[in-house]
């Protein structure tokens, strides 16, 4: 009896293992999250490195919304917003120097992103993701000469690949991404991409994230 008893109670106890572990996977909810980070224009590097005085990055900062499925697929969206103060310069062509010319430039980058993508089955509180999609990116600069200010906006499509790592098990998380961005056909920086052939302003970046969920492991 005793035998037949511990047989039972080891059979319970693997029929219960499953659904144990179950509870510690992500289940399907919503959440949102706030970010800071880096942004390059790496597919405009020569353009944006003489406008900005040799630098072709800078602080991004934005939020989003995903709604992750049971079967570890998610869909979410965000938006950034990159701006960088520079000024207009002068480049006789791709070999020579840059001349700065004293008018100041001020230009803002803004994607608004649709995200479909899928978190991995890793250790306990550790999730890795990775997506794709799409949407539009808002590109205006705006400079002053001679006392006059003007300005130009372009709305283009864009898309963008990343993957990252989400770390926590309650309702508040930390995760890190890596992503790239691709804006074909966009507006130069300050008149300069054309000489450089440089006609995309999209590139790396890498952001932190604070993310809140509204279910939990």
């Amino acid at each position: 009896m005793k035998a037949r008893n511990a047989v039972l109670a080891a059979l319970v106890a693997s029929a219960l293992a499953p659904a144990t572990a179950a509870r510690g996977e992500e289940v399907g909810g919503f959440a949102v999250d706030a970010h800071v980070g880096y942004s390059e224009l790496t597919s405009a590097k020569s353009s944006a490195k003489a406008v900005f005085g040799g630098s072709s990055g800078g602080v991004v900062y934005g939020g989003g919304l995903r709604y992750a499925l049971r079967n570890h697929f998610y869909v979410g969206a965000w938006a950034r917003s990159f701006a960088k103060d520079g000024e207009r310069v002068f480049i006789a062509d791709a070999t020579s120097p840059v001349f700065p010319l004293g008018h100041p430039l001020e230009v803002r980058i803004v994607p608004i992103q649709a995200t479909v993508g899928y978190r991995l089955s890793g250790a306990r509180g550790i999730v890795p993701y990775v997506g794709a999609g799409g949407g539009l990116t808002r590109y205006h600069e705006e400079s002053v000469v001679a006392g006059e200010t003007e300005s130009t906006t372009q709305t283009k499509t864009s898309w963008h690949l990343l993957a990252g790592v989400e770390v926590g098990q309650g309702r508040f998380r930390f995760a890190t991404e890596a992503g790239y961005s691709f804006v074909p056909n966009a507006l130069g920086l300050g008149g300069v991409s054309k000489v450089y052939g440089e006609t995309d302003i999209g590139g790396f970046s890498f952001v932190g994230k604070a993310v809140f969920s509204f279910s939990h492991r």
